[in-house]
């Protein structure tokens, strides 16, 4: 098939390569231009572009897809079908309908749960047992379309990092096996009375609330590890904990019970196993006791 591929994060990158190596012809990547990154804040390309590129496949970066002229440009390349795997642009009804075969979906979740822009973040957070990927037909609304095909995996103790690779790899496989089934398969409307949302996560959520559950706090800690990463404050810096345990342990919320940085919560306690502070590397608690030791009966901000 003639495919038009819209991505833009590494978790786009597997299916853009698994649709290329199986010997569908990828007439165009497209992608969101190029961002300030890193302390000189020079402009990098995303992953999906980094990948066509290596690939020998055109990208284009349009900044909306909006205007005339950049549908005159999708247009132009005749596609027969559009695959999208988290591109982070809005596609108009007038884009949705230039693909013969209209534009496919990888969503990383089971729909019409956790339709939006956080679905990994948001099942770790809320404690779901499971999650997978759902391939879904767009349509105008978010994430509403029709399911054509769906994998489940356990989260288990997975952060939102390690999550989110499993189900990049997971996506790419259901696609090409989705579009070599596309014929025969039957579309499942989704339940909108059964849909939850997952909105982008904001940074006032990053910051652990200690009267809250060990529980709570812990999925918090994965849900958003690596990025942005919980944190809480200790002597006027910002410490993101980037790995935690529960302890069967009680006291004033916010407060150390020992030397090994157990911390206080509404319920029971955590004590931090990976942690990183301001402009340096992720290390173990016990490098970070090394550097920074913290004693019992500390108020934790």
């Amino acid at each position: 098939m003639r495919i038009v591929f819209m991505g833009t994060p590494a978790f786009a990158v597997p299916t853009l390569a698994a649709l290329h190596e199986a010997g569908h012809e990828v007439v165009a990547a497209y992608t969101q231009p190029p961002r300030p990154s890193g302390r000189g804040k020079k402009l990098s390309p995303s992953a999906v572009q980094v990948e066509a590129e290596i690939r020998h496949i055109p990208v284009r970066c349009p900044a909306s897809l909006k205007s005339t002229e950049a549908q005159a440009e999708l247009a132009a390349l005749e596609p027969d079908l559009a695959v999208v795997a988290a591109y982070g642009l809005i596609l108009p009804q007038a884009v949705l309908d230039i693909p013969m075969h209209g534009c496919l979906n990888v969503h990383a979740s089971l729909l019409p749960k956790w339709r939006g822009a956080a679905p990994i973040q948001r099942a770790i957070m809320a404690g779901d047992l499971t999650t997978g990927i759902t391939i879904m037909r767009m349509e105008a609304g978010l994430d509403t379309g029709p399911m054509l095909a769906t994998a489940r995996t356990p989260i288990e103790d997975k952060t939102a990092g390690e999550l989110t690779a499993e189900l990049a790899e997971i996506g790419a496989q259901l696609m090409v096996g989705t579009l070599i089934d596309l014929p025969t398969i039957h579309p499942v409307p989704q339940d909108d009375a059964e849909a939850s949302y997952a909105p982008k996560i904001d940074k006032a959520e990053a910051r652990i609330d200690w009267t809250n559950g060990a529980e709570a706090i812990e999925r918090q800690v994965r849900g958003l590890a690596p990025f942005p990463g919980a944190w809480f404050e200790l002597d006027g810096e910002r410490i993101k904990v980037l790995k935690a345990e529960i302890v069967a342990r009680e006291g004033k919320p916010g407060k150390t019970l020992d030397d090994h940085l157990t911390i206080a919560c509404g319920y029971a306690a955590i004590r931090p196993v990976r942690l990183q502070r301001a402009g340096k590397p992720a290390m173990d608690i016990a490098a970070f006791l090394n550097g920074k030791p913290v004693p019992a009966g500390t108020l934790i901000g």
